[in-house]
């Protein structure tokens, strides 16, 4: 199941007690003071773990709870500090505040890290209170609370392209053809309800990971059809192919409400470098009385994912896109 959103709530731990002891051997009836200082207690860490690609397993935990700092002991030893407790998330995670909403990190490599909640400091032991004036103290220091935190987290996929397009463009069987991955494939609306990450191998040392958005309508940045929900993952794309069925009558107006939806969801999309791609070319390849498209439309590829049509010139032609940018 791919999440992409959920809420969760943290306690770091709280930080160990000092203690009260004094020396007590043998030959040193009355030795002074050795409580040692209670140990740190752990910290709620958010950590990017790269084999990961949706928030599921966060989801079905929503309470996290770090461990607390040991008290300090005889012999002015410190007590254990609390274990870190180490949540782990996708490349591409933002970690909001869920009160002010304010983005406090962006997590996109490999082992990036924020800690969220910070363990409470221990406590100091009567031996850091002994004075000329008082030989014997007996006071020593609670450990310090630890933090609490509510945050939402928000997950945006991270790949270097994105396939956009309406329901039924073609974006699942093109996904498929060039890459290992399985989406979902019928010849209706919606039929891809998720994103889906596929690596597209460019000769053998060279590779690029392509995006499958769930299909855009008219409206969808207002969060008609599936909306909101997925136009959030385009942000990431470093590449936006636009896909347009070869049997569409209006190529140019749907090219058009495309890039509408995508601007009026963010309007720096419109920086980012893109390919205009007419899919299913196998169906009118040998219809002599099809339409061309207009000349508006400007440079685009034929491609057909079911023959293999212009698949080869189409990857070199991303290629090439990536490599200038």
């Amino acid at each position: 199941m791919f999440i992409d959103y959920t809420k969760v709530t943290c306690y770091s731990g709280k930080g160990g007690a000092g203690r009260i002891s004094f020396r007590r051997e043998k030959f040193v009836p009355k030795g002074g003071p050795d409580g040692g200082n209670g140990g740190k207690g752990g910290d709620i860490v958010f950590i990017v773990d790269a084999n990961l690609y949706t928030l599921q397993d966060v989801r079905y935990n929503r309470i996290y709870r770090a461990q607390h700092g040991e008290p300090g002991g005889k012999s002015e030893r410190t007590g254990k500090n609390g274990a870190d407790l180490l949540i782990r998330v996708p490349p591409g995670t933002i970690i909001k505040d869920s009160e002010s909403d304010k983005v406090l990190a962006d997590l996109v490599d490999d082992d990036d890290t924020y800690i969220s909640c910070k363990g409470g400091i221990g406590g100091r032991g009567n031996v850091n209170f002994k004075s000329a004036t008082n030989q014997t103290p007996r006071i020593a220091q609670p450990g310090m609370p630890g933090e609490k935190g509510t945050f939402n987290l928000e997950l945006k996929v991270l790949a270097d392209v994105g396939l956009v397009g309406l329901p039924n463009a073609g974006k699942s069987t093109l996904l498929a053809r060039i890459t290992s991955a399985t989406p979902k494939i019928a010849d209706y609306p919606f039929t891809t309800l998720q994103p889906y990450l596929g690596i597209v191998k460019v000769g053998n040392f060279k590779s690029f990971v392509m995006a499958d958005i769930p299909g855009i309508i008219e409206g969808a940045s207002e969060g008609k059809g599936l909306g909101h929900q997925f136009l959030k993952h385009i942000e990431r794309n470093r590449l936006l192919l636009f896909l347009i069925d070869s049997q569409n009558e209006e190529p140019l107006n749907t090219l058009k409400i495309l890039r509408e939806e995508l601007y009026a969801h963010n309007s720096s999309l419109k920086e980012k470098p893109s390919i205009i791609v007419r899919s299913k070319f196998d169906i009118i390849i040998n219809d002599e009385s099809r339409i061309e498209w207009p000349i508006e439309m400007g440079n685009y590829i034929d491609i057909s994912a079911v023959t293999g049509y212009g698949i080869d010139k189409l990857i070199k032609l991303i290629d090439k896109k990536l490599n200038e940018n």
